[in-house]
């Protein structure tokens, strides 16, 4: 188990590090935090992505209300330093966190909280410029992930070490010619960057790769589901309190969530317009087409990725993005794996000594999304066998 959980003021000033905004605090600690053990609200915080889809579904549609449980407006924020900053104040009780972010949270700064489930899989990609056709082109250049502890930078270090590129994250100076600058960038400002070539690329989660596309300023030169073949982006993130301590309100929160997952699947053009900055809720600032770009790409644009192999794979059948819930243990055991490898700013020496295979089983909680996967048509409503293992497919 965890030790001793970090300060508040640890916490934040360890996630500076890691973001391009930095923190900015949103409430008062000692009574935000207190108000929250008690209050059984359901009070989610996201940011403008479609990583939040599952659980803006769930609020839109109303199924935590449906099960009895309150639930308020999702609360949008800016920055993932916002967001961690939200969690631990509690004024928000469940997010959805990047799930190398959640190892760094649970065993880098012994945050008392767990993985539940999955919220989604795939939904990012590595933009360029038009110049960029192929990952050797990167060389000498910088390109923009959204935070270090990423499965985009994870994924993009794997692409570039092999093709003999060495990641680097020293903010100034000359590159070597077989140097890339890595910089982290908040993801919004990562397509106007792009336009007034300050970086040649950038790998982030949807819609700024389809944003970029509309826009005419970069084109996809690789999705990461098609690298790490249904990868998980974003987990959802809850308290230990609230899943120990009140295990009946958990079991519905996560209900809620596999729910709007399984309806989002089905559902996806009518998704990507109550995501849209048109929908009854306003969101996201994105227009509906933008969203739909992602969520039901045509046909034609699909044929497209395979002609410029953005897609390698198609006999992976990947969705742009997709949804199921299950947070497989080989994912997290593969992860710690591969985030031992990868370039981060900051102290990294709890990874060092960390253990794959006890990471996953301290990180993640399944008990909670095993049964509302069974209440929702069992794993075969999200295209999977039943088994609760899968082998993981890496392929650069």
């Amino acid at each position: 188990m965890c030790n001793v959980p970090m300060s508040r003021r640890e916490w934040l000033k360890l996630a500076s590090l890691f973001t391009a905004t930095g923190a900015a605090p949103l409430l008062a600690a000692g009574e935000a935090r207190a108000a929250a053990e008690t209050d059984p609200t359901v009070r989610i915080g996201y940011l403008p992505i479609t990583d939040a889809a599952p659980l803006l579904v769930a609020h839109n549609n109303g199924y935590f209300d449906t099960d009895g449980l309150k639930s308020v407006k999702p609360v949008m924020l800016r920055s993932w330093a916002q967001l961690i900053e939200a969690f631990l104040s509690g004024q928000v009780n469940v997010v959805h966190l990047l799930s190398p972010m959640t190892v760094w949270a649970r065993f880098g700064s012994r945050a008392p909280a767990k993985v539940v489930a999955w919220n989604h899989v795939n939904g990012s990609a590595l933009t360029v410029t038009p110049d960029i056709n192929a990952i050797g082109d990167l060389a000498g250049k910088t390109v923009a992930i959204p935070f270090w502890y990423s499965i985009h930078n994870v994924v993009l270090q794997d692409m570039l070490r092999a093709h003999k590129l060495v990641p680097v994250s020293r903010p100034e100076g000359a590159l070597a010619a077989n140097e890339v600058r890595l910089v982290v960038m908040a993801p919004a400002d990562m397509p106007p960057a792009l336009a007034s070539k300050r970086i040649a690329g950038f790998i982030v989660a949807e819609p700024f790769n389809a944003a970029a596309e509309i826009l005419k300023v970069g084109k996809i030169l690789r999705f990461t589901g098609d690298v790490w073949r249904d990868h998980a982006c974003c987990t959802v993130f809850m308290q230990e309190r609230d899943l120990n301590g009140r295990p009946e309100w958990s079991q519905k929160v996560v209900d809620g969530i596999v729910k709007a997952q399984r309806w989002t699947r089905d559902h996806r053009a009518e998704a990507a317009q109550l995501l849209s900055k048109d929908g009854k809720n306003h969101y996201t600032p994105h227009p509906e087409a933008t969203l739909g770009r992602v969520l039901v790409p045509s046909a034609e644009l699909e044929g497209s990725y395979l002609g410029s192999r953005a897609i390698t794979h198609p006999n992976w059948h990947e969705k742009r993005i997709d949804f199921q819930p299950y947070p497989f243990p080989s994912y997290t055991e593969t992860l710690v794996g591969r985030l031992k490898q990868t370039l981060v700013e900051g102290n990294t020496q709890f990874l060092q000594n960390l253990d794959p295979a006890k990471a996953a089983r301290e990180l993640v909680d399944d008990r909670f999304v095993k049964r509302s996967i069974a209440a929702n048509g069992g794993m075969a409503a999200f295209g999977l066998t039943e088994a609760f293992t899968r082998k993981e497919e890496i392929v650069v």
